[in-house]
């Protein structure tokens, strides 16, 4: 599962705060897994282990008030062209700041700043990945991330997440085919376009 953000951590900040927006660091593993782990508990979020954290740690991106931890979220890279939102979570105290957006967003950036193609998601909340430029996908034709991921998930065989997908290099792109599922309800991934072949 890749989240425990609800509708208020995507609601636009209020009085300004200075929050500090960087990448994790070894010392966020304990905070980090605290806030995840809680959510876990509450079968919103899958556990993480200190071990995996420990891996994972340079996919993740925090939000901080001073010392504090409000949120964290990761970019999980997939193929040279694709990459994962993954593991939002939005602590309690800081759910009507605005903390869902800014890491969403700072993710997107780190995508774009690797040069990627498209970055997807799975989630419960799609109308508020949706204001940030993402659009409902079938899952189906995203990696085959549940063969690597999923396989632990209680939810494996009856998953009710919904894939949302951002283009963020529409040039790199053809025209997305024909969807063989209702056009008002999804999009399909477009194919990737194929390089020129100079004349001989």
């Amino acid at each position: 599962m890749i989240s425990s953000l609800q509708a208020d951590a995507f609601a636009e900040p209020g009085a300004p705060r200075r929050l500090t927006v960087r990448k994790a660091v070894m010392r966020d593993i304990a905070p980090i897994l605290e806030l995840i782990n809680g959510y876990a508990a509450k079968g919103v979020m899958l556990p993480r282990t200190e071990f995996e954290m420990s891996e994972a740690i340079r996919d993740f991106t925090v939000v901080m008030d001073h010392d504090r931890l409000l949120g964290c979220g990761a970019l999980h890279f997939y193929t040279p062209t694709f990459g994962e939102i993954r593991s939002l979570a939005v602590s309690e105290a800081a759910k009507t700041q605005g903390v869902g957006r800014t890491l969403v967003e700072a993710l997107v950036t780190e995508a774009q700043l690797y040069d990627l193609d498209a970055v997807f998601a799975f989630t419960y909340v799609v109308e508020f990945f949706q204001k940030v430029g993402f659009h409902v996908v079938e899952r189906g034709v995203l990696p085959l991330k549940a063969w690597k991921d999923c396989l632990r998930c209680p939810k494996f065989q009856a998953c009710d997440e919904i894939a949302v997908l951002r283009i963020l290099q529409p040039g790199r792109w053809a025209e997305p085919q024909t969807a063989s599922w209702p056009a008002d309800e999804y999009i399909q991934i477009p194919t990737p376009r194929a390089p020129a072949i100079p004349p001989k």
